[in-house]
């Protein structure tokens, strides 16, 4: 198996529910991280989702009314994401909160 380390830059231009990142055919994906900073003059709240494509449902794992200035990691332990699962976010206000998403690609070994 191959280990590909990266990251995803998160700037959030909407309140809607907006993927993330989507995790690529034949890999495993372990997310270490997401820090988030709330940039607005006041409190916005935040929410994290995750879209199991194997079960077709999407689960809230994230919910916080950031205050303003703050920074918060919004994964307090690893994520183990399977191929075709998406992270998704949300927010109060568009334009304020932005960050990075830190994981771990394996590659299947069937695929590669």
């Amino acid at each position: 198996m191959a280990n590909l380390y990266k990251n995803v830059g998160i700037d959030v231009d909407s309140t809607d529910l907006t993927s993330i990142y989507t995790v690529p055919a034949g890999r495993t994906t372990i997310v270490k991280s997401i820090q988030l900073t709330n940039e607005h003059s006041s409190n916005n709240l935040v929410e994290l989702h995750v879209t199991d494509s194997s079960a077709s449902a999407t689960f809230e794992f994230f919910h916080k009314t950031m205050a303003t200035g703050t920074t918060e990691n919004g994964v307090l332990s690893p994520l183990v994401l399977e191929a075709g699962d998406i992270v998704k976010i949300q927010v109060g206000t568009a334009n304020k909160i932005e960050g990075v998403m830190s994981y771990l690609e394996i590659f299947d070994e069937k695929s590669t």
